[in-house]
């Protein structure tokens, strides 16, 4: 949106100067060039001053053969709270805003010293209320902010002078932008505490250590022609003195993102607003733009206007690109605005529960109008809201170099000359990796190692690409696919940022499927099939058709006051996708559905990639009397997702003890 608006504005002043200001971009002339638009050379400015960036590990004082997915961190709050200090303004990263709500509850209980110099801030809290923490970390008021990547990119705090960094930041540009809050000056040395949540991540933040010493950050790419926003566009033009189609074509293909545009899919744009496509024509409100015909006397070109005045009142009140679940108000009964959670969280309360949300313990007492009422409690609780689009995965580039660090350690165990265990994590971690060396294996870079073995549950298959998660995701539901076509049966499938595990009966024959088919499992050929089979492809284009259909107009969230619900909005999204699919299927907005679950939701290109790197790779297939080290994660992983009346500790504790009885002493 921001390069057609910069777009539309150098056409009534061809002399503007566009400034496009980043520190942490590894495509530095592609992002240059997207600023400026297609037919400007950009000037790139860069200064030769070097900032380094310090990274010490909070070490658990023993680290066994079982990793504690996700448990590590909150059982080393205390060693958190030790390397402290309460003068040193200190921000707290983590990566999602319910980490973020939980660890400033902990911080709150462990440090009462610390109320009134200790915030909580991320973006569900409202404006208002951001704000003034800002301010505070300014003033040198508040000295301790737990946050999330709302404090990483665009504030300037210059008293802060630690950062934290609880669990893996999973790429190297978020760690070296969230780095640069501290020091920030001129040859200032960034200085950052990471504290795992995970015994396994820290080999991650050993990798991340080696890729910021080489200089490396990870490329962004930008979008290629979303119709979605360029519709809204349209109508926000037409809203104000209209535009001429040929002129706004022009202006639209020279910015970067727009430069391939087809005259076809122009054309289909402006069809689709004037007359409602090709099914959508016999209601009003989605024939939006109307001709005001040219008059050659008066020098007036062809232009598309909005007449109606309904059309642009809501235009107005629902432009944006940003969307998402819909979101619920949280209002004091008798007082400020808290912020806001999403509405699936509020539907699950009953008058009465209790939360934590904005660093407070609230009660839950009615929703009106998409509005939920609370009241302050002693009463204290650990739930905490939970918001969509939380999870993140490796980046290419970091996986790249976990992959290298695995390989350093399997050759430092096995004594090869020039590679040893040489950072506080990799020693830490030994004995981890030597467990996992006796049990299985540790693949070097050109090794892909399966696991098979057999428990209670049933059989069990563990495969480690070490690619992030989102890939992991495809890997495993397209083999659980071609697994179950020569041999039928249920699967269960779990990811993390290191593997996958596949779940089967416990007379289900992994071993003779991979004898016998283990090269089709690999094979990028028939992928999309398989994949469209393997995780009901039109079920996740339905899901995404929603954003696209709020940003494209096709859905509005009505006026102030009356706000439709996520669910409201999702049966709209979802009957105009059926419509569309039996009647106009050749949509161009079902194409884009389709493309960006394939591209960003599915991460096609880097999963063929990752099938061609693992079908040139020896394949190391090892059978354990029981999970490995590596696996216990991904058993957590599971059983994280399965209802019990065991907290999730209890049962990994179970688990732990029952392993390292069957080991001995």
């Amino acid at each position: 949106m921001s390069e057609l608006c910069l777009s539309w504005l150098r056409g009534r002043r061809p002399h503007l100067r566009t400034w496009a200001i980043s520190a942490t971009i590894g495509n530095l002339e592609e992002a240059a060039q997207a600023a400026v638009g297609v037919g400007v050379e950009p000037r790139i400015i860069t200064a030769r001053i070097r900032r380094d960036t310090q990274i010490r590990s909070l070490l658990p004082d023993t680290i066994d053969g079982f990793p504690w997915a996700g448990h590590l961190g909150l059982r080393m709050y205390e060693e958190l709270v030790a390397a402290l200090e309460p003068d040193v303004s200190t921000l707290l990263f983590t990566n999602t805003r319910n980490q973020a709500e939980r660890w400033h509850q902990c911080l709150r209980f462990a440090c009462p010293e610390m109320e009134g110099a200790l915030a909580l801030h991320h973006s569900a809290i409202d404006r208002a209320g951001r704000e003034a923490i800002e301010a505070g970390v300014k003033a040198a008021e508040i000295r301790w902010v737990v946050c999330t990547s709302s404090l990483d990119l665009g504030v300037d705090f210059q008293p802060v002078e630690r950062v934290v960094q609880i669990g893996s930041a999973k790429n190297l540009a978020r760690l070296l932008q969230r780095a640069g809050r501290s020091a920030h000056q001129p040859g200032g040395t960034a200085q950052v505490l990471f504290m795992p949540t995970n015994a396994l991540e820290l080999l991650e933040v050993s990798a991340m250590r080696r890729g910021l010493g080489e200089g490396l950050v990870e490329h962004r790419r930008p979008p290629q022609a979303p119709l979605d926003v360029l519709l809204q566009h349209l109508v926000t033009l037409a809203c104000g003195p209209g535009f001429e189609p040929e002129a706004t074509f022009g202006a639209v293909r020279r910015t970067w993102s727009y430069r391939g545009l087809e005259r076809s899919r122009w054309d289909w744009c402006l069809r689709f607003l004037e007359h409602g496509g090709d099914c959508l024509g016999a209601y009003p409100r989605y024939r939006k733009l109307e001709r005001q015909p040219a008059e050659a006397s008066a020098g007036v070109r062809q232009r598309f206007v909005v007449r109606e005045p309904t059309v642009a009142r809501l235009h107005r009140l629902n432009i944006g690109t940003i969307s998402a679940d819909r979101a619920v108000t949280v209002r004091f009964v008798r007082g400020a605005v808290l912020g806001h959670v999403e509405e699936v969280f509020i539907g699950r309360l009953k008058p009465g529960d209790v939360f934590f949300f904005a660093g407070r313990q609230l009660e839950f007492v009615r929703l009106r109008e998409m509005t939920a009422m609370v009241k302050a409690t002693t009463r204290r609780s650990a739930m905490v809201p939970a918001w969509g689009g939380g999870q993140m995965a490796l980046s290419d580039l970091l996986s790249a170099h976990l992959r290298n660090e695995v390989d350093r350690c399997a050759r430092a165990l096995d004594g090869e000359k020039g590679f040893t265990l040489d950072t506080a994590e990799l020693q830490a971690l030994r004995p981890l990796l030597e467990r996992q060396v006796l049990l299985s294996a540790l693949p070097r870079r050109q090794q892909f190692l399966v696991e098979l073995c057999h428990t209670r549950e049933g059989s069990h298959l563990y495969a480690y690409p070490f690619e992030g998660r989102f890939v992991h995701e495809g890997l495993g539901f397209l083999w659980s696919w071609r697994l179950a076509r020569h041999h039928p049966g249920t699967l269960t499938v779990s990811v993390n940022d290191y593997g996958f595990e596949l779940l089967a009966a416990r007379d289900y024959p992994f071993e003779e499927l991979l004898e016998l088919h283990g090269d089709t499992l690999l094979d990028p050929g028939g992928l999309l099939e398989d994949l469209e089979r393997a995780v009901n492809l039109s079920e996740l284009c339905r899901r995404r058709f929603r954003s696209i259909a709020q940003v494209s107009g096709l859905v509005v969230n009505g006026y102030p006051g009356q706000a439709r619900s996520g669910g409201q909005l999702q049966i709209s999204a979802a009957l105009l996708f059926d419509v569309f699919g039996r009647h106009e299927p050749g949509n161009l907005l079902l194409a884009q559905a389709r493309a960006e679950v394939l591209e960003e939701q599915l991460d096609l290109g880097r999963l063929v990639s990752t099938l061609q790197r693992l079908r040139g790779s020896e394949w190391l297939q090892r059978h354990l009397p029981r999970p490995g080290p590596m696996a216990f994660p991904l058993l957590a992983e599971r059983l994280n997702n399965r209802m019990s009346n065991e907290s999730l500790l209890e049962r990994l504790q179970k688990l732990r003890q029952q392993a390292e009885r069957a080991e001995g002493p």
